[in-house]
C-alpha cells in the first residue's frame, strides 16, 4: 500500500472496516505488548520514574516496523497509512503503554512529511533529498525519535511558536532531537543541545518535560509559512489518531469490567447479573460503538487525504475523549474497592483518559471547530 495512494483530496466513501493486514498488525502489536509491556510491567516501572519498558521501542518501531508506517517506502518506511497507525495506537491505548509513538511516529513524522511533499496536494510526491527527508528516514528506521516542541494541549488550529522554554512537552525525555517551531521557521535541534527538565504529570505513562532549545542554533527545515502548515498537519494527524488510542483504552476498560463483574460474587450471584450494572455496561458498549465509528472515520479520512479530514477529526475528538473518560470511570467504580487501589491498573487508564481529554485540543475546542466548519452559529 503506497503512501502516495492515500494523498488524494478527492471525495471518497469512508471505509470503517478493518482489513486483513490491519488485523495481522494488531495481533503482532498485542502479542509484543503482552510479552514486554503488560499492565503489571507498567505499574512496576512507573514506580522507578522511568516508565518506558526496556527494549520495547526497538521491537515496536524497528522489529514490527511501526515507526515507519506513515513514511513512504522511498524514504525507508512501510508506505502504509493512518489506518495502520491507528491500529497500533488502539493497542497502545488498551495497554496504556509508555511509548513515544503518538509524538514521534505520528506528530513529528507528519510534520516532516509536510516538508517533503511537492507539486501540490492533488499530485503530491515525496522529495528524497534535504534535511527533512534525511530525518524521516532515521525516524522510519526506529533508530532515532523526534518530538515536536509544543505543549501537549496544543490544538491543530491554534499552532505554536517557541520563543523560550516550552512547558508540558510529551515524551521529551525520550527524544533524540526536537522539531522547534520558531518565528523564523522550523528547526531540528539535537536533544543534547537543549535543556530538558522533567515535570510530574497526571499521567505517569506519558512523561512531560519543559524543553529549552533557545540557546541552540539547530538546522533550518522550513521558513515560517511552511513551518506553520507543517506543524498544523502534524497536530491534525495527532488529534485524529489520538481518538484511536482513546478507543483502545475504552475497549479495555469495558472488557476488564465485564470480566470482573462475571467473577465477583455477591449474595451468591455474579454482580454482573444485577440489572443496574448490566444497564451501565450496555450503555458503555453503545458509547464504544459510536467511538469506534468516529475514530475509524478520522483515520480513514486522514489516510485518504479527504477534503473533510479536519471536520472528521473534530468529530472524533469531540466524542472519543469523553467516552474514554466515562469508560475509565466506570472501570474504577464497578471494580469496587480493588479499583481504587494503586495495585490495580484501572487508575492508569483513568489518568491517561483524563490527560488525553486535554491533549491536542480540549473537547470544547473541537466542538468549536466543528461548529465553525459546519457554519453553526453559537447560541445567543
Amino acid at each position: 500500500m503506497s503512501h502516495e495512494s492515500h494523498q488524494s483530496h478527492q471525495s471518497h466513501e469512508p471505509d470503517l472496516l478493518y482489513t486483513d493486514t490491519e488485523d495481522a498488525l494488531r495481533d503482532a502489536v498485542r502479542s509484543l505488548l503482552t510479552d514486554r509491556a503488560g499492565h503489571q510491567d507498567v505499574l512496576d516501572r512507573i514506580e522507578t520514574g522511568d516508565p518506558y519498558p526496556a527494549g520495547l521501542w526497538p521491537a515496536l518501531a524497528a522489529g514490527i516496523g511501526a515507526a515507519g508506517l506513515l513514511v513512504p517506502e522511498k524514504l525507508g518506511g512501510q508506505g502504509a497509512s493512518h489506518r495502520e497507525a491507528a491500529v497500533v495506537l488502539e493497542e497502545l491505548g488498551r495497554a496504556v503503554t509508555p511509548a513515544p509513538y503518538l509524538t514521534a511516529a505520528v506528530i513529528a513524522t507528519e510534520t516532516l512529511l509536510a516538508l517533503t511533499a511537492t507539486d501540490g496536494p492533488a499530485t503530491a510526491h515525496t522529495a528524497t533529498e534535504g534535511p527533512a527527508a534525511a530525518l524521516l528516514a532515521e525516524l522510519a528506521s526506529g533508530e532515532r525519535t523526534a518530538v515536536l516542541t509544543v505543549p501537549l494541549t496544543t490544538a491543530p488550529r491554534t499552532g505554536f511558536t517557541a520563543t523560550g522554554p516550552v512547558r508540558a512537552v510529551a515524551d521529551a525525555v525520550a527524544a533524540d532531537f526536537f522539531l522547534v517551531p520558531r518565528p523564523t521557521g522550523l528547526y531540528a535541534v539535537p536533544a543534547a543541545e537543549a535543556t530538558v527538565t522533567p515535570t510530574t504529570p497526571l499521567d505517569l505513562t506519558r512523561p512531560l518535560a519543559t524543553v529549552d532549545a533557545s540557546g541552540a542554533a539547530g538546522t533550518l527545515l522550513a521558513g515560517p509559512e511552511a513551518a506553520r502548515a507543517a506543524v498544523r498537519r502534524g497536530l491534525l494527524a495527532g488529534a485524529g489518531l489520538l481518538a484511536s488510542e482513546q478507543l483502545g483504552l475504552a475497549e479495555w476498560c469495558l472488557e476488564e469490567t465485564v470480566r470482573h463483574t462475571k467473577e465477583r460474587f455477591q449474595f451468591n450471584r455474579p454482580v454482573g447479573s444485577f440489572q443496574a450494572l448490566k444497564h451501565r455496561m450496555a450503555h458503555l458498549w453503545l458509547d464504544l460503538v459510536g467511538a469506534r465509528a468516529a475514530a475509524r472515520a478520522a483515520a480513514d479520512a486522514l489516510a485518504a487525504g479527504a477534503a473533510d479530514a479536519e471536520l472528521t477529526v473534530a468529530v472524533a475528538q469531540a466524542y472519543c475523549s469523553g467516552v474514554a473518560v466515562r469508560a475509565a470511570e466506570e472501570c474504577v467504580q464497578l471494580h469496587g474497592g480493588i479499583g481504587m487501589t494503586w495495585e490495580h491498573p484501572a487508575h492508569l487508564a483513568l489518568k491517561r483518559a483524563k490527560a488525553d481529554q486535554l491533549a491536542l485540543g480540549s473537547t470544547g475546542h473541537h466542538q468549536d471547530v466543528l461548529a465553525d466548519l459546519m457554519d453553526l452559529p453559537a447560541p445567543a
